[in-house]
């Protein structure tokens, strides 16, 4: 039985990446070399997915066509882009490299997109798949005494948490390989 996947933010081939830190300070990706980065993506994710399987690629794939193209390639599945705001605008190239190309995918109950739709969009679906904030999630206010308890996405000095009405599908969240839809639909408690 064929599975469906998410995958976000690979950033195949990017050098600067490697040299980008998150909030703490600490490296965003455990990689100094764009090359060895991308051979070791890549071959994570021919690990999970098969050629029957569909995966919804949620942008920023590579840094340039020549890029993508040599990397994209070698992707097993059924492959869906969903444009980020890396891949250039001449889309037509990406129709032979993708199954699909789609500004956003719309299911029961949830959309999927480059980057967060804004939360007063949200109201039509209960869950934003995205890509685009690499380490960060989406946060709301902690009210204290709401039914929200405080978690390990809890930040004092801004008093928020993550907004679980969103779930942020970059690589850096799903240990670098593609993650089962399913899986992030029976976290958000919609499966």
């Amino acid at each position: 039985m064929s599975k469906t996947w998410v995958y976000s933010d690979p950033h195949f081939y990017h050098r600067n990446i490697c040299k980008f830190t998150k909030e703490d300070g600490s490296p965003l990706r455990p990689w100094d070399c764009a090359e060895e980065m991308t051979e070791q993506m890549i071959e994570w994710y021919n690990e999970l997915v098969d050629d029957k399987d569909k995966v919804y690629i949620l942008g920023d794939v590579a840094f340039s066509n020549r890029n993508m193209h040599e990397s994209v390639g070698r992707l097993k599945g059924r492959k869906v882009l969903v444009p980020g705001n890396h891949e250039p605008v001449k889309m037509r190239k990406y129709f032979d490299l993708f199954d699909d190309v789609r500004g956003y995918v719309v299911k029961k109950g949830f959309i999927m997109s480059h980057i967060p739709i804004h939360e007063g969009s949200l109201s039509r679906w209960e869950l934003n798949i995205h890509g685009h904030l690499h380490a960060n999630v989406v946060t709301k206010p902690y009210v204290n005494g709401s039914d929200t308890p405080k978690d390990e996405s809890y930040d004092p000095l801004n008093e928020t948490i993550a907004d679980t009405r969103y779930y942020c599908a970059c690589v850096e969240h799903t240990d670098f390989r593609p993650k089962l839809l399913d899986d992030i639909l029976k976290e958000r408690g919609l499966r």
